[in-house]
This record gives C-alpha cells, sequence and structure tokens, in this order.
C-alpha cells in the first residue's frame, strides 16, 4: 500500500486519484501506524511551510516522516512536500522544516527580470527540466516534455549532488532533488499529463535505490 500523508496541505486527492489510475494501491492518511508499515509514502502539499510544518508537528507526523526516511522507504515530495524536506524555508517569517536534506527554501526575488521584462511571481505555468544526473524515478522522459508549476519559493539544496534537474525561470533553481530512498519534485506531478504520470509510476515501482 502506498501512503499519501494528509497533513492539511491540500490536493490530496488529484494525487490519490492519479496513483489509481496507475493501477497502483494507495490512502490518505494521517495514521502513524499506516504511514510506518507502507510500501511507498507520498509527501504531496499546496499551501505555506509554517502553517504546513505546524500541523506536521501537532500530529506527530513530521517524526513519522523522519522515521520513514530513516528506514529506507521509497518516500516522494511534491510541491511543498519537496520544500518541507529541506532544513529551514524563508517563508512565513522564516520557518524550521524537516531536515531531510541541508539546504533552504528562498523566494524568488521581486524584482527578477528576464529580457528586461520582471517575471510574475509566484511562477505558474508549463516549464521544461534540465537533468544533472540520472535517477530510476526519472528515467525514460523526453527533454521536451513539460511539468506544471505553481510556486514562489524554490528548494535551494546546499550540496550539489541532490540536484537531479534545474529549470530556469529568471534564475535557475532545482526543481529535482534527491538523496537515498527520497526523492522530490517542486511541480505537480498530478497537473502534468502524461509525463507526470510517467514519473509517477516510475516512483510506484521504485525499490528506494538512488542508483
Amino acid at each position: 500500500m502506498i501512503a499519501i500523508i494528509d497533513y492539511k496541505a491540500g490536493n490530496l486527492v488529484s494525487v490519490e486519484r492519479a496513483v489509481r489510475a496507475l493501477g497502483f494501491g494507495c490512502q490518505i492518511t494521517r495514521d502513524p501506524g499506516r504511514i510506518k508499515t507502507a510500501e511507498r509514502v507520498i509527501f504531496p502539499g499546496v499551501g505555506a511551510a509554517g502553517s504546513a510544518m505546524a500541523d506536521l508537528k501537532r500530529t506527530g507526523l513530521d517524526k513519522v516522516l523522519k522515521s520513514v526516511f530513516k528506514k529506507g522507504t521509497p518516500l516522494l515530495g511534491i510541491c511543498l512536500g519537496t520544500q518541507i524536506i529541506l532544513e529551514f524555508s524563508d517563508e512565513d517569517g522564516g520557518t524550521e522544516c524537516l531536515g531531510l536534506l541541508p539546504g533552504k527554501v528562498e523566494r524568488f526575488p521581486a524584482n527578477m527580470s528576464e529580457a528586461g521584462q520582471r517575471l510574475k511571481v509566484p511562477h505558474m505555468g508549463w516549464n521544461r527540466i534540465s537533468f544533472v544526473r540520472d535517477h530510476p524515478v526519472f528515467s525514460g522522459l523526453d527533454p521536451e516534455y513539460e511539468f506544471y508549476f505553481v510556486h514562489s519559493y524554490f528548494p535551494a539544496p546546499s550540496q550539489d549532488r541532490h540536484v537531479i534537474a534545474l529549470t530556469d525561470y529568471g534564475l535557475s533553481f532545482a526543481s529535482i532533488v534527491a538523496q537515498d530512498n527520497l526523492a522530490a519534485v517542486q511541480f505537480h506531478l498530478e497537473k502534468s499529463g502524461r509525463p507526470g504520470l510517467k514519473i509517477l509510476k516510475n516512483f510506484c515501482e521504485w525499490d528506494g535505490k538512488d542508483a
């Protein structure tokens, strides 16, 4: 069973539908026991880091996620779920996060420009990703594929070896990060059509080895 963590961060049903459409069993849950014994865990999310971390701490799910990661269970972060795996977020005046990966989450600068034009924040829409190293969860993807983003903050891992792919939006930021049994994407898999489903299927079949 694949556990989809319910921490009041939205978009859970869309992820559940996508997993079921691929033929895999899953359950939206905030039950620590079910999450700890799941074959795989998906950590999605839409919202703000501060309120999301507050809910995780209140329910003890922060400790559960750390336990799942340490155990070696395949773990997938999506959007906010990707940002929260880092150590700290600039959002909400500064938020201490899970610290599964070293690094922080930064906001797109207000004066950012491309070709002399100011870019809109949040970054919203379809963009390509450029892979900097291979990873089994992201195998078989055409470099021309585009993925759907909605975010004002982006992950900034402190170690380059954790960056799998980059995306350009005024600046180059890490749109996919990974370490060991953890893989995470800044874009929305469940809203990215067939390319997103391809990644989700790869994850649902992944043994958790970063090779």
